[in-house]
């Protein structure tokens, strides 16, 4: 679905009123295609943390090439910051003495990343200069322009060895819709450093069960996670059968019809899980409904059938499968959240309530989980879908500029960002809720 504004501004006409109105300049974003490297061009490295001589190696690994130094004339594809060895607030200006000569030096749609320790695993100057760091990162994400992202990730120290995945997808075209974010590797459970063996299909043997996945997002996350490797099993309502059926077919996946809302849905998805395909690996929650009307004039099916739909459901199916040991030792757990749900919407308390509530799902079950299971949530922000089509062209217009990219995301952005997330690398990846909004600059 084109944009036609950004369309508009790219023609000679369009770039004269954006420079002499100040009207918003969205550039193409990158997407990652198939075959293609993770990054296509230099990623120049600073820093001197305890990081600095593993972000060399790791980035080889991923056919990635790095330096310290920028040749005269080059430009960077990229910035990767080591700040962990910042101890305290007088050494932030390590930052500014790095970045401050690249930043004019940056290829289109450039990605940066700044690794930091979490401030919680530190004490006292140190911790105040960690902090700091949100705000360095976030502040940047809404400079860098023409379409870069900007990311902080702090790493605890056990899990140095298990970044590789992270920096794959932050560094790449997979996450040009993801901007402005705080990453959390190794905060919560075990960090084990997974190998994966095929980076090109990193789910190669694993069963995804993808609710919702008729159409929109949730075709997409199927279509990812079978690019990626996976057996897919799609479930969507009786409605949706035909369609549900048809893109199962083409993805060689398997297909579940049932309301998840019914009684026995956990019952029955726990069964075919475990009957058809032995256990499932991966488990999206993205079937999702809206139902949009003021609290004054909120009647009372409107609220109930969007918190059936968005939030009980996929609690009780989520314990379900762990209770009767259908998640294998590995899996992952991802709930589709939303920005609403983090910065609320007229007119969605029911929708905001229940997106906020997957994140409650994240937050009550990521320090319980055993067996190299992790859960994570992603927060769409605008999305162009056929259902924001027909959102009214004013609203769709603000609703896609508010943000540092000025523009709208597509589904597969929510797609690459589930599979970083669900991949066999991403173990020590858990209890994170990654907004998938370019950066949104009101309420979140």
């Amino acid at each position: 679905m084109s944009d036609r504004y950004q369309g508009f501004v790219s023609t000679s006409i369009g770039q004269l009123l954006v420079k002499n109105l100040g009207l918003p300049n969205p550039t193409a974003l990158e997407r990652w295609t198939d075959g293609a490297p993770l990054v296509d061009g230099l990623v120049v490295l600073g820093g001197s943390g305890r990081l600095a001589d593993v972000l060399p190696t790791t980035l080889d690994g991923l056919g990635i090439a790095s330096a310290r130094e920028l040749g005269e004339g080059a430009r960077a594809k990229a910035l990767v910051f080591d700040a962990t060895g910042i101890e305290d607030t007088t050494a932030l200006v390590e930052l500014q003495e790095f970045f401050t000569p690249l930043m004019r030096r940056l290829e289109t749609c450039p990605r940066v990343v700044v690794i930091g320790t979490p401030p919680e695993q530190a004490t006292g100057s140190q911790r105040v200069a960690q902090r700091a760091l949100e705000g360095f990162t976030r502040s940047l994400g809404k400079e860098v322009g023409r379409g870069g992202t900007v990311q902080l990730v702090y790493v605890a120290p056990a899990a140095d060895g298990a970044i590789a995945s992270t920096l794959a997808f932050l560094l790449s075209p997979k996450s040009a819709y993801v901007s402005g974010e705080v990453v959390r590797i190794g905060a919560h459970g075990p960090t084990p450093t997974d190998e994966v063996a095929d980076w090109s299909r990193p789910l190669a043997g694993k069963v995804a069960l993808v609710t919702g996945a008729s159409r929109g997002i949730g075709e997409e996350i199927a279509r990812v996670l079978h690019r990626d490797g996976a057996t897919v099993v799609g479930v969507d309502v009786p409605q949706a059968a035909s369609e549900l059926q048809t893109l199962m077919a083409e993805l060689d996946g398997d297909h579940l019809v049932l309301d998840i809302t019914v009684k026995d849905a956990p019952q029955r998805i726990a069964h075919h899980l475990r009957t058809h395909h032995g256990g499932v690996d991966v488990v999206v929650h993205n079937a999702g409904v809206t139902r949009d009307k003021k609290l004054a004039n909120m009647a009372a099916d409107r609220w109930s059938s969007v918190i059936a739909v968005n939030v009980t459901a996929p609690e009780l199916i989520t314990r379900e499968l762990l209770d009767a040991g259908v998640v294998n030792p590995g899996g992952r757990i991802i709930g589709v959240a939303s920005i609403a749900g983090i910065a609320g919407n007229v007119g969605q308390t029911n929708y905001a309530a229940s997106k906020a509530g997957v994140i409650g799902l994240v937050d009550s079950l990521r320090d319980e989980l055993g067996d190299g299971i992790t859960i994570n949530a992603v927060a769409p922000g605008f999305i162009v879908t056929q259902m924001t089509a027909a959102v009214p062209f004013a609203t769709r217009e603000v609703g896609q500029r508010l943000n540092a990219m000025s523009q709208g995301g597509l589904p597969v952005d929510v797609a690459e960002t589930i599979a970083w997330l669900a991949g066999t690398g991403s173990g020590a990846v858990n209890g994170n809720v990654v907004r998938v909004c370019g950066q949104m600059m009101l309420g979140a």
